[in-house]
């Protein structure tokens, strides 16, 4: 099941979104560039490693200081290209109306603040892991409790395949977004008395991005004199996309 599109129009370009999307994909090709083990090393310098700020016989062996950038380069680095495309759909599907509606530098910033409030909720559940995370999925989290609280009666064209026969139907971003939600939270529960990540999905970091963009949305709105409903003439019934606390 599968969201291709949603029913809110953009009024603006979303210049943060597209930039975010081409910055992700111009470091994903030089990544693959890149030999594997090369590769490995760039997870291990600019992804975040817990060990490294928690265990000092662990990153002592490695030979790895524990520097700030990785809080923000791990945003940047993808482990496949599946990994890449799913996370930049999602980031196209949902940033543009959120970035509407902050505009783009604040969009930004709180893309960015989304994407750190995660992978610390996953540090601090995953305090002795020696893998790296990589990955913009908590910022986009971040984003889908944005998109969650801002439009809850949008609704999503979802793309279901069954056996080679394409199915479309939509469904409320309430009920999509929410149920998102509720699968990482069961997840991420599972995981807990796991040493790492199953499968190396930060479960958490997701449920963080999420909760992170769900309260923190609202200090990062245009005024209502920065941004102005949809006029009836528009054709766009503005009312059900005032959020929830509006």
């Amino acid at each position: 099941m599968i969201p291709i599109r949603d029913t809110i129009p953009s009024r603006h370009a979303p210049i943060a979104t597209v930039s975010l999307i081409i910055i992700n994909a111009v470091i994903f090709l030089l990544q693959s560039s890149m030999p594997f083990e090369y590769r490995e090393v760039l997870a291990y310098l600019f992804g975040l490693v817990p060990a490294r700020y928690t265990s000092p016989d662990w990153r002592a062996a490695l030979e790895l200081m524990p520097t700030p950038w990785p809080f923000v380069t791990h945003m940047f680095l993808h482990g496949s290209f599946f990994h890449l495309f799913g996370n930049m759909w999602s980031l196209w599907l949902f940033g543009d109306n959120v970035e509407d509606r902050m505009g783009s530098l604040r969009f930004l910033a709180f893309y960015l603040l989304c994407g750190l409030i995660a992978v610390l909720t996953h540090m601090f559940l995953n305090p002795d892991s020696t893998l790296p995370t990589v990955g913009a999925s908590g910022a986009i989290a971040g984003v889908m409790g944005a998109y969650f609280t801002l439009f809850p009666r949008a609704r999503l064209i979802m793309f279901f395949p069954v056996l080679f026969i394409p199915i479309f139907f939509e469904m409320s971003a309430f009920f999509y977004l929410g149920y998102w939600f509720l699968m990482e939270v069961i997840r991420g529960t599972a995981t807990l008395d796991v040493v790492e990540e199953v499968g190396g999905i930060a479960f958490w970091a997701h449920v963080g991005g999420f909760v992170a963009g769900f309260i923190l949305y609202r200090f990062f709105l245009l005024s209502s004199r920065e941004y102005r409903p949809w006029y009836p003439d528009e054709a766009i019934d503005d009312y059900p996309y005032r959020g929830f606390w509006r």
